[in-house]
């Protein structure tokens, strides 16, 4: 068990965490939930670092990385969406989400065609996640119709934004073997 597979790991066992805290009834809980999301994509960024500085790269981690990134970022959107119950933020979260299970989807049939690489991830994949974590933090620590909870709204569209551009480029990327057998 590597330090990058212990991150991975304890940024999935954080995602219950993060569900009972936020629901909890009190008023510092929202704010506790956004420490526990924000430890959670601190953890993101730093298995890969870790991975690649300490040469601990494993088939495990490459697996489970991303699989982990989805389930903390699908779980935080619904959870949202269910606080807030309104299409401005259920938009997005369906976005981000229906975009996820297609990429993914993607990379999976691509690697079974031995073309992963077509489908790797990009630049703007990482703005996108990035901005997409700063986003859902906003969202969760603050009311989304205050001043701060607005810039996580206007954060998270623009990560639909660039969602839907990653998306674009991945499909775009593997098309030739999308359409090979039509």
């Amino acid at each position: 068990m590597t330090i990058p597979n212990i991150l991975t790991l304890l940024r999935i066992v954080l995602i219950p965490v993060f569900v009972v805290i936020y629901y909890l009834p009190f008023e510092w809980s929202a704010l506790v939930a956004g420490g526990v999301f924000c430890l959670a994509a601190v953890t993101d960024w730093f298995d890969g670092y870790l991975a690649r500085k300490l040469d601990q790269m494993s088939p495990f981690g490459a697996f489970l990385d991303p699989v982990a990134d989805k389930l903390i970022v699908a779980v935080t959107l619904v959870v949202l969406v269910d606080s807030y119950s309104t299409p401005w933020l259920t938009l997005p979260a369906v976005v981000i989400i229906g975009r996820e299970i297609v990429i993914s989807a993607l990379r999976e049939w691509m690697a079974e065609l031995g073309k992963r690489a077509s489908v790797a991830v990009s630049y703007v994949g990482k703005v996108k996640t990035a901005l997409q974590m700063l986003a859902i933090l906003l969202l969760v620590v603050a009311d989304p119709w205050g001043v701060l909870g607005w810039s996580g709204v206007v954060a998270l569209y623009a990560a639909a934004g660039l969602t839907l551009w990653s998306m674009y480029e991945y499909l775009k990327a593997a098309w030739p073997e999308l359409v090979k057998d039509i």
